[in-house]
C-alpha cells in the first residue's frame, strides 16, 4: 500500500582531498591565498555529470569579476540569478553585462545539447557555460555553484579563494522527468515554505514539483465554483490545527517562482478516493446526501467520491477546468490509489469518464499506477509506487501497460519515499514500506527496476514526501536530505557513473554546503561527513 499510515564507473576521489575542497577557505601560515586550497574536482558534482575532461588552470573569481552573458532577457535573468547567489560570500560587485571578454559567461549556442544539457569550460581566463535553451543555461549555474567552495552559500562576505577546476563538464540528463512530490494535504506548508524547498530542488536539476493538493485530511487550492472546498475543506490537518489554503494568487506565485528555477508545477487531485475533505465540504457529492465529519487521522481507503452520480462529474470538470487554468505546465495528476471504498467497475468508469476531461482542457493526464487496472489514456504517464515485494501480478499489469505505451514515472516507495524512516530511531516518519537508508534508496536502476518494461517507457524518477508526521520546513530537510540527492542523481545521471561507492564522498561533500544554506539534513552513518 502507498500510505497505510494507520499502522505502523567513476573513481573516487582521495576523501581528503574532497573535504578540503568543500571546506571553503583554508589558510596555510603565510602561504599565498591562491594557494590556500585547491578547486572542487569537476566530477566532485551531484548529480554526477554525463562527462568530465579536468585539466588547465582554474578560474579565480575576483573583484573584477563580471557575469557576462550572449542571448535573450532570460539569459540575462539567469546571470543575474548567478550574481545574486555569489555576492554575500564573496563581496564582489559581479555586474551583469552584455560586453566585455573574460570573467563568467553565458551564451545560448546551436548543439547536441538536448533540451536541458549544457558545456561548461573553466581555464585561466575565465568559465563559459554554453547550452541550447536557458533550461540548460541554469542547469549548468547549479553546477558552477557546487564547483566553488561550500561558504559560497552563506549570507556574509567569506574570505574564499574562489577557484573553479579547469576544464570541462558536458552534460545532459538521462530523463526528462525529474521530479519532487510535496504532501501539502496532510499538513499545510506556506508558499514560503514551498519557495524555499523550490530553491532546494533547483540546486539537484530537478525540474517537476507535484504537489499533492487534496486528500481527506484537507483541500488546499481555492476552486471558485466550489468555494467550500477550501474554507471548510481546508480548515484542519492530521491532528487538527489550522490548515490553510492557497488562493489562486497563492498557487501563481508558486508556479511563478519555480518557473524562475525551470521546474514545473504538477497539480494532484487525488480521485476517486482520499476525498473526505471534498465529501465533508458539499453533501451532494455523497451517494447518501450526507457529509461526513472532517477527518484528522491518517488511515486510508474509506472515502470515495459517488460514482454514478452526475453532480460528481460536473465537481470534476469545474475543479480540473480551473486548477488547469491556473497552470502552465503540461501534466494534471488524478491521484487514482487507494481507492479501496470504490468497486472496481465504477473505478474502471470513473477513470473513462474523467480522464477526457483532462485532455479537453489541455493536460496530459498523470495517475498512481492504479490507473494502470482500468484504461490509461493514450499519452497518460502511471506514477508507480510499488515495493521491491509488490506482487508480480501488479508488477505484470503495469509492465503490460507500458509495453502498450504508457509511460511510468518511477517512485518505489522503499526506495525514495522520503517520508520512510531512515532507521528505526528516526524521530520523524513511517515505516509501512520498510526503513530506507541511503544507501537504499540511492542504490537501484529506474531503467532495470520493473520486469517487462522497456527501457523508453520509463520517463523519469519522482521522490515523494508524505507529510502526516512533518509539520516544518526543518522536518521537510530533515526527511528529504540527504535522500533527494540521491533520487536527482538517478533521475540526472548515466547508467554508467551509478557507483555508491564514489556517490558517497561526492554525497559527503554536500554536508558543508547544506550547513551553510542551513538545512537540517540526517547524517547518516553510511556517508563519511567532514567534521563540523
Amino acid at each position: 500500500m502507498r500510505r497505510n499510515h494507520g499502522t505502523t564507473p567513476r573513481t573516487p576521489r582521495v576523501l581528503g582531498a574532497l573535504l578540503l575542497a568543500a571546506a571553503g577557505a583554508v589558510t596555510l601560515g603565510a602561504a599565498p591565498a591562491a594557494q590556500a586550497a585547491a578547486p572542487a574536482p569537476l566530477d566532485r558534482v551531484v548529480p554526477a555529470p554525463a562527462s568530465v575532461t579536468p585539466g588547465g588552470t582554474p578560474y579565480r573569481i575576483t573583484r573584477a569579476t563580471g557575469v557576462r552573458v550572449d542571448g535573450p532577457a532570460e539569459v540575462r535573468r539567469i546571470g543575474g540569478y548567478l550574481a545574486g547567489l555569489l555576492r554575500p560570500a564573496t563581496g564582489y560587485p559581479l555586474p551583469v553585462t552584455d560586453r566585455g571578454t573574460g570573467g563568467i559567461r553565458l551564451s545560448l549556442r546551436p548543439g547536441d545539447f538536448g533540451a536541458e544539457g549544457y558545456r561548461l569550460t573553466s581555464g585561466a581566463g575565465g568559465v563559459t557555460l554554453t547550452a541550447r535553451t536557458p533550461a540548460g543555461l541554469f542547469h549548468g549555474v547549479q553546477t558552477l555553484r557546487q564547483l566553488l567552495p561550500a561558504a559560497v552559500e552563506r549570507k556574509t562576505v567569506q574570505p574564499g579563494p574562489w577557484q573553479i577546476a579547469g576544464g570541462t563538464v558536458q552534460d545532459r540528463p538521462r530523463y526528462a522527468y525529474r521530479g519532487a512530490m510535496l504532501d501539502v494535504a496532510r499538513h499545510f506548508f506556506t508558499v514560503a515554505q514551498v519557495k524555499r524547498y523550490i530553491d532546494q530542488l533547483a540546486l539537484y536539476k530537478i525540474n517537476e514539483l507535484h504537489l499533492h493538493l487534496s486528500d481527506d485530511q484537507g483541500w488546499r487550492i481555492a476552486v471558485d465554483s466550489w468555494p467550500r472546498l477550501a474554507s471548510y475543506g481546508g480548515s484542519t490537518q492530521v491532528g487538527g490545527g489550522r490548515g490553510g489554503f492557497y488562493t489562486k494568487a497563492d498557487y501563481r506565485e508558486i508556479v511563478r517562482y519555480a518557473a524562475s528555477r525551470y521546474l514545473e508545477v504538477v497539480p494532484e487531485i487525488d480521485m476517486p478516493g482520499h476525498t473526505n475533505a471534498a465529501l465533508a465540504s458539499y453533501a451532494r457529492l455523497n451517494c447518501d446526501g450526507v457529509a461526513p465529519p472532517l477527518y484528522t487521522g491518517t488511515k486510508v481507503g474509506f472515502s470515495s467520491l459517488c460514482v454514478p452520480r452526475q453532480v460528481t462529474y460536473d465537481f470534476v470538470d469545474d475543479v480540473i477546468r480551473e486548477l488547469a487554468a491556473l497552470t502552465p505546465g503540461r501534466y494534471l495528476h488524478i491521484g487514482g490509489d487507494e481507492a479501496h471504498s470504490t468497486s472496481h467497475a465504477d473505478y474502471v468508469a470513473f477513470m473513462d469518464r474523467v480522464q477526457p476531461v483532462v485532455a479537453r482542457y489541455g493536460k496530459t493526464v498523470i495517475g498512481w499506477h492504479q490507473l494502470t487496472g482500468a484504461h490509461p489514456a493514450r499519452g497518460a504517464l502511471a506514477q508507480y509506487w510499488g515495493l521491491d515485494g509488490t506482487n508480480a501480478a501488479e508488477k505484470e499489469q503495469v509492465a503490460r501497460a507500458a509495453r502498450n505505451g504508457t509511460g511510468l514515472i518511477l517512485s518505489p516507495a522503499d526506495r525514495v519515499y522520503l517520508d520512510m524512516k531512515y532507521t528505526s530511531a528516526t524521530r520523524l516518519g513511517t515505516t509501512w514500506a520498510g526503513l530506507v537508508e541511503v544507501r537504499r534508496s540511492y542504490d537501484w536502476d529506474p531503467g532495470a527496476y520493473l520486469p517487462g518494461v522497456p527501457a523508453p517507457a520509463v520517463r523519469g524518477v519522482e521522490a515523494p514526501l508524505w507529510s502526516e508526521t512533518l509539520s516544518t520546513a526543518a522536518d521537510i530537510e530533515y526527511m528529504a536530505f540527504p535522500r533527494l540527492a540521491g533520487a536527482a542523481e538517478l533521475g540526472w545521471s548515466p547508467a554508467a557513473t551509478h557507483s555508491w561507492t564514489a556517490y558517497r564522498v561526492r554525497l559527503a561533500a554536500q554536508g558543508p554546503r547544506w550547513d551553510a544554506l542551513g538545512i537540517r539534513y540526517h547524517r547518516s552513518p553510511q556517508v563519511p561527513w567532514p567534521a563540523r
